[in-house]
């Protein structure tokens, strides 16, 4: 396992890019086994997440060319689909959730698609209901070995149409459907379909790939079946939960940020979210633009008096993958706020870390923290921590940036899994993070 060193206290100043969005890009890469032809994506993160997948395709026979940073083609013309059923599949599929968006695409074209049991956060239960809910309702026949833990849909006869209402906006489980659906015989309705920007990227490359979709940007999703998809070219977003992270960080360190070319239209609340605990942040062009906060920042309340709650929601609500990032900002703001996570109970159990560091923080429940703000009277203490998941352990290494001492965060491959060149990039706008190799 590799380590960083941090050295924390220290103010920030400068610009920083964001990285294409982690959460799109799986989503995009499962996309290109629809067609034969090449596709070219580029602002591909390079990060762990994706590059696992991207070794999957690879490995499924997918002719890969990296063209520069980020940018890549893909062909998927020559399809070993005896791959898909081998030991080395089950290996490497159940080490990344989403591995589970290329059986869409592969029901869709081929008939069949197999899975492991996929990995990932360990942040709660996250079921798969609906991805294989949404295949049988097109048709297709699911099986699942249990000893072995792998799931397979076939559709011998191909995929036909139909309406569905999904028991819960899934956002992979939506792509998946999306993208079988894409294929099949006939009109499918979608609703309750999720309508996050990263989905809304996916339809759009289908569109452009000769796919028949409308109501992008809605939760009722009407998808007319095409005999074929040819190629595209597509670029895949800035990562909307590293903006956000940036946001806290210049927050927590009463640093200057400016954050580049952020695609504002696809925000939705988190800049506003972000204003709710005080934090200043401006619109310049596409950039967002966060003064040092040298005075700190004061949450709002609701306008009887009580205390903020900020909650996660299917978009366009507020996205959970950013409440830990809120719940460790809040912990230096004047006033007091209560963050609910409602889809992952697992999620909040990384604060016992951030009370170690000082933190004023009472967990309520697997659900609920209420975090009472020091208002930088009091600083985070330097500890030994073990990053837990992606977003834990970001929140982690910005309480540490923003703390007294040298911290030590083990287990750093699962920031490494979302978020690219993080210590090269923080060192360039004044960071004192040191990676160490075990």
């Amino acid at each position: 396992m590799s380590t960083f060193k941090i050295e924390g206290g220290h103010k920030l100043k400068g610009e920083i890019t964001p990285q294409g969005a982690k959460n799109e890009a799986l989503q995009i890469l499962c996309a290109v086994l629809l067609t034969p032809e090449k596709v070219t994506i580029s602002n591909i993160p390079d990060i762990r997440d994706v590059n696992k997948l991207i070794e999957i395709l690879r490995n499924l026979g997918v002719k890969i060319q990296k063209l520069g940073k980020g940018k890549y083609t893909f062909k998927s013309d020559e399809l070993n689909l005896e791959y898909l059923e081998s030991e080395q599949f089950k290996k490497e599929g159940s080490g990344l959730r989403g591995s589970i968006m290329i059986v869409g695409p592969l029901l869709g074209r081929f008939g069949k698609g197999y899975i492991p049991r996929p990995g990932g956060d360990k942040i709660g239960r996250r079921r798969l209901d609906t991805h294989f809910e949404g295949f049988i309702n097109l048709g297709a026949e699911f099986r699942y070995n249990k000893e072995e833990r792998f799931y397979g849909v076939e559709a011998p006869e191909g995929l036909t149409g139909t309406y569905m209402l999904l028991d819960e906006a899934s956002v992979t489980g939506t792509a998946n459907i999306v993208m079988a659906a894409a294929l099949a015989k006939g009109k499918t309705t979608i609703y309750n379909a999720a309508c996050e920007p990263y989905l809304q990227q996916l339809c759009k490359m289908i569109n452009s790939m000769g796919g028949k979709i409308e109501g992008l940007g809605s939760n009722l999703l009407t998808i007319e079946g095409v005999e074929a998809l040819r190629g595209c070219e597509h670029r895949v977003l800035p990562d909307m939960i590293e903006i956000g992270s940036w946001i806290g960080l210049a927050a927590m360190t009463k640093s200057e940020i400016t954050i580049k070319n952020v695609s504002w239209e696809n925000l939705g609340v988190i800049p506003n979210t972000f204003r709710k605990l005080g934090i200043t942040l401006e619109k310049i062009d596409d950039d967002i633009y966060i003064p040092a906060h040298t005075d700190g920042y004061q949450i709002e309340s609701y306008i009887d008096g009580s205390f903020m709650t900020i909650a996660d929601a299917p978009w366009p609500g507020f996205t959970p993958d950013l409440l830990s990032i809120v719940l460790v900002v809040a912990t230096q703001a004047r006033g007091e706020v209560m963050v609910h996570q409602k889809m992952f109970e697992s999620r909040l159990f990384f604060v016992d870390k951030l009370i170690d560091m000082g933190a004023k923080i009472i967990l309520c429940d697997p659900h609920r923290a209420t975090i009472i703000g020091h208002d930088f009277k009091s600083t985070l203490k330097a500890t030994t921590m073990v990053s837990p998941d992606i977003r834990a352990g970001i929140s982690l290494l910005i309480a540490a940036l923003s703390a007294k001492g040298t911290s030590t965060i083990h287990n750093i491959e699962q920031i490494d899994r979302g978020y690219e060149d993080i210590d090269d990039r923080l060192r360039a706008i004044g960071a004192k993070i040191i990676r160490m190799d075990s």
